[in-house]
């Protein structure tokens, strides 16, 4: 078992987080406004009753980029949770679809799927998961000797206080980032770190958004509003929802 710094964490993440919050703007950056308005429910907007352009194109552009950064910054945290187990456990980058991290410790071979959070998947998605720990425990029983490999699907924030599901154990929140560094308190000192330069950056996407609300709303008043300055609920409707062609399916 090796050994990991406070001062190494915190070098890591000043100098990764800044990929955050690059991708976080450019992510800002290349948006087009028909882009959100598909992505997002029509119908949700109606129903909280939003009636101004710009409080549509806030909520719609709020909920879009909100998807995009947990994304993002999940992304993050992976590459924090490998580098740690790395130096501590000799932990490292797995080639196996869908696994992110391999380790052992106490002659136990640890197959790991890193997610965000614990509320992270479907049933549909939770048995793609199960398949691709039953594929990589075949192929390691293959390529090694190593008989005993259990499977971890790892979130970094959240509590689920039955972490045995069977044929893998969930380890959330302070449970995950001791099991990867064996440290009890690494939950709560990786979060002040966190904050590295976030006023600054956050002061320079705050600047880009503004000015990204204020061309969408334009946009949006001169596509989707009436000249009398009503929003257009079926005109937007339409292009979120309508046909594209003539071709109907068979039902």
């Amino acid at each position: 078992m090796g050994k990991i710094t406070e001062g190494e964490i915190v070098s890591f993440i000043g100098q990764n987080i800044q990929k955050f919050h690059k991708a976080r703007l450019e992510s800002l950056l290349k948006l087009r406004l028909d882009l959100v308005l598909k992505r997002k429910n029509p119908y949700l907007f109606k129903a909280k009753n939003i009636a101004t352009a710009q409080d549509l194109v806030e909520s719609v552009l709020d909920a879009y980029l909100s998807s995009q950064e947990e994304g993002i910054f999940g992304g993050f945290l992976e590459e924090l949770a490998i580098f740690i187990c790395g130096k501590v456990f000799n932990g490292r980058k797995s080639s196996a679809e869908g696994i992110d991290l391999e380790l052992e410790k106490d002659n136990v071979k640890y197959i790991v799927t890193i997610k965000s959070g614990p509320n992270w998947g479907n049933s549909r998605q939770i048995s793609k998961m199960r398949e691709d720990f039953l594929k990589a425990k075949r192929v390691l029983r293959t390529n090694a000797r190593t008989a005993n490999i259990v499977a971890v699907n790892g979130c970094c924030y959240g509590i689920d206080d039955k972490p045995d599901k069977g044929d893998y154990f969930k380890l959330c929140g302070q449970r995950f980032w001791t099991f990867i560094s064996g440290d009890e308190n690494l939950y709560t000192k990786i979060i002040e770190p966190l904050g590295f330069q976030a006023r600054i950056k956050n002061d320079q996407f705050m600047k880009e958004y503004s000015k990204v609300i204020n061309k969408f709303t334009i946009e949006f008043a001169k596509n989707y509003c009436s000249s009398a300055g009503e929003i257009l609920w079926n005109k937007l409707v339409k292009f979120n929802s309508g046909k594209r062609t003539n071709l109907d399916a068979e039902w």
